[in-house]
């Protein structure tokens, strides 16, 4: 019932502790990367690549949405544009089991 606006789940007032310190050292998503050049070659990619390779595993044909780093790159930016070898296409739900596991949680690895 908070009346602060957040583009997040929490007003930085009530963002969880640990939420916050993990946000800080994470930085916005254009310091990791994630900018105009990164979502033209994403949008490239998914139309080469429709379908969730996960899905596709278990029978299910599932539009993908996420172009997952096989490797998390951790900021190596060789690993992050490595499209033949390390990017594949999964729909949200296959990349959030996937990051939970890697992760040990969502965004809770200290290695991150």
């Amino acid at each position: 019932m908070c009346p602060n606006l957040s583009k997040d789940k929490y007003c930085d007032k009530h963002k969880p502790v640990e939420h916050k310190r993990y946000d800080d050292r994470r930085g916005t998503a254009a310091q990791r990367g994630y900018d105009g050049k990164w979502r033209k070659a994403r949008l490239g990619y998914l139309r080469k690549h429709p379908l969730c390779v996960h899905c596709e595993q278990e029978g299910k044909h599932t539009a993908a949405t996420v172009i997952d780093h096989i490797i998390p790159h951790r900021g190596d930016k060789a690993l992050f544009w490595d499209s033949k070898n390390n990017w594949q296409p999964l729909c949200a739900r296959h990349h959030s089991i996937k990051t939970a596991k890697e992760d040990g949680g969502f965004g809770n690895k200290s290695t991150k």
